[in-house]
């Protein structure tokens, strides 16, 4: 094997490490989802296990991805970005983004419910941005229980316990940046406006 091919491979352990990350995955859910055991998917992530096709074809199926992206292959050929849905926690993310590393986007549908759910806050590395579409939205972020209308804007570290959820029942949509730790969405907005808009409570702003 090339000396470029092993420096291709000696990265693929930090950028799977990474995607995981963003992704809020734990070694325990990863391996529930690829049916590929925690020890292996550790030793991948270290260096200590080569990649194989066995191993990178249930990953990149776990978190939508082009094997390309896995082992940062240069892309050829079609531009065009094909979004293909996942669903997790009763919701739907549409991934706007493809490379693994750095800010990733998505789309994210909470569907409508007769019955609320009950809200589990979560905490994992990063940072997030959100901005509602459409419906109105159920944050908890810490102690705070905040409702945001579409236009409205909010973002918070994820290591708060945080979750997401629809305030009335409806159908929500909203656009979702997420960025590993200390990476925060910078929005451009005119002098004296406030990037999260409305008159409502901002969630965790630290300026």
């Amino acid at each position: 094997m090339d000396g470029g091919s092993e420096d291709v491979l000696d990265l693929v352990g930090p950028r799977l490490r990474a995607l995981r990350h963003e992704r809020g995955f734990t070694l325990a859910d990863l391996a529930a989802e690829t049916g590929v055991s925690q020890s292996t998917l550790s030793r991948l992530e270290s260096g200590r296990r080569r990649a194989t096709l066995e191993l990178l074809l249930p990953l990149a199926r776990t978190y939508n991805v082009p094997l390309d992206d896995l082992v940062g292959a240069p892309r050829t050929g079609d531009p065009r970005i094909h979004l293909k849905p996942l669903r997790r926690f009763g919701m739907v993310f549409v991934p706007l983004s493809r490379r693994p590393g750095g800010t990733q986007a998505f789309k994210m549908i909470i569907p409508a419910r007769p019955e609320p759910l009950v809200p589990d806050p979560q905490t994992h590395e990063g940072f997030e941005w959100l901005y509602v579409l459409n419906g109105r939205l159920r944050l908890l972020l810490g102690e705070r229980d905040l409702t945001l209308s579409p236009g409205e804007a909010a973002e918070f570290d994820t290591s708060l316990p945080h979750w997401l959820g629809s305030a009335d029942g409806g159908a929500v949509e909203l656009l979702i940046l997420f960025g590993p730790q200390g990476t925060r969405a910078h929005l451009r907005t005119p002098p004296g406006r406030s990037p999260r808009g409305g008159g409502h409570d901002e969630p965790a702003g630290r300026d």
